[in-house]
């Protein structure tokens, strides 16, 4: 476990919280930058989405959950989910235009959150938020977006790495083999 990770575990749960969103983005992030621009918008098997379609819904996802994370329902009505998740497929020749577009996107929206949670105390974790009205405590609406970004981040990673090919991927996470090595310098033993 790294330090940016470790920093807010055990501490603020709002610190932990962001601590957790900031290794999700991170994870994801690493994987983005192995894949060239053919393959973020690759769909592998037809019906599956490519990294390019799930780091675009995220966005929206992320800019709907966290705007006014206190005050209005976490589903927006200018959100247009069923955009988000449509086909993305442009020519090569626009690409990488493309990419920055949603990679904007991304960052706008990973943004809100971060801004939000800097805004929020341990107190305001037992205020009731609504997601498509229902209500929920604003700590079980953060669970929520964990929950569903991890389920992303963990798509995301898996196609890349199809992608890239295991023997060329850079991993995030400790590599296959190396956990016996981890464990003796973490743990002394």
């Amino acid at each position: 476990m790294d330090a940016e990770y470790s920093r807010g575990l055990g501490g603020d749960p709002v610190d932990v919280i962001a601590s957790i969103f900031e290794r999700q983005k991170a994870f994801a992030e690493h994987a983005f930058d192995q894949l060239h621009d053919e393959g973020f918008f690759r769909v592998l098997d037809p019906g599956l989405n490519s990294v390019a379609v799930i780091a675009r819904h995220m966005a929206g996802n992320l800019a709907s959950r966290w705007t006014d994370f206190l005050i209005t329902d976490g589903e927006k009505p200018t959100r247009d989910r069923d955009a988000e998740l449509a086909v993305l497929d442009p020519v090569p020749d626009e690409r990488a235009v493309v990419r920055a577009e949603v990679m904007r996107d991304w960052r706008a929206g990973w943004s809100v959150l971060f801004d939000t949670l800097a805004s929020l105390s341990a107190d305001d974790l037992k205020k009731t938020v609504l997601i498509r009205s229902k209500p929920h405590t604003a700590f079980a609406a953060a669970l929520r977006q964990i929950d569903h970004y991890s389920f992303h981040v963990g798509q995301i990673n898996i196609i890349a790495r199809q992608i890239v090919g295991t023997d060329r991927w850079h991993w995030f996470t400790v590599a296959p083999g190396g956990t016996a090595e981890l464990n003796r310098r973490l743990m002394g033993s």
